[in-house]
């Protein structure tokens, strides 16, 4: 299991940019829609020697897109009390993903140990395509930091490799008691810490 990415929750992606112009000092790459979720992001690579592959994901509700069917939205944005934390604090950490090279295995690894990890749902974006752990209420796991697991196509590209290099990297990850990050970036030493 590895560090993929970070997650930063917006009400709009507007703001999730104005956040990441302000804190990390510069505006994120392109990111697409998640036609799955009714989602759509920007991105950051924030690879380090420490952390290959990793970026950062601001992501927001796509007033434009239709809601999932018979699930919620993943990383608990449809979640009233997340909407209300980031109307009263503004974008934030919300969670983190991590890489695995067998979800099954891994999966049932959580099951075994009393975590409702969720079911692999096939998604894409663009030519991008993975397999990520949703629960169907959308829940983020938050005890102990649990991550939400995701596994990249074999063989396929990953977000980080196409992104350019931005100036921001990771130098710390800590999820044991709560979710705080260390970035180095243009502003000098920044650290996140899980929204409340």
């Amino acid at each position: 299991m590895e560090l993929d990415h970070l997650v930063v929750g917006a009400l709009t992606l507007d703001q999730g940019v104005a956040w990441c112009e302000r804190v990390l000092g510069l505006s994120p790459a392109p990111g697409g829609s998640h036609a799955l979720m009714g989602t759509h992001n920007r991105l950051l690579n924030i690879s380090s020697p420490a952390y290959p592959r990793c970026y950062l994901e601001i992501i927001a509700i796509d007033p434009a897109a239709p809601g999932p069917v018979g699930r919620a939205r993943w990383f608990d944005l449809d979640q009233p009390s997340l909407q209300q934390a980031l109307r009263a604090q503004g974008p934030g950490l919300i969670h983190w993903v991590a890489r695995v090279g067998q979800m099954d295995a891994a999966l049932a690894q959580m099951r075994s140990e009393g975590v409702d990890a969720g079911e692999p749902v096939a998604a894409e974006r663009g030519d991008l395509r993975w397999r990520i752990a949703l629960r169907q209420d959308g829940r983020r796991l938050r005890r102990e930091g649990l991550p939400t697991l995701i596994e990249w196509a074999p063989g396929g590209p990953h977000p980080a490799d196409r992104l350019p290099a931005s100036g921001v990297s990771l130098q710390r990850f800590e999820a044991r008691d709560g979710l705080n990050v260390w970035l180095d970036t243009p502003r000098g030493d920044v650290r996140l810490s899980l929204l409340a």
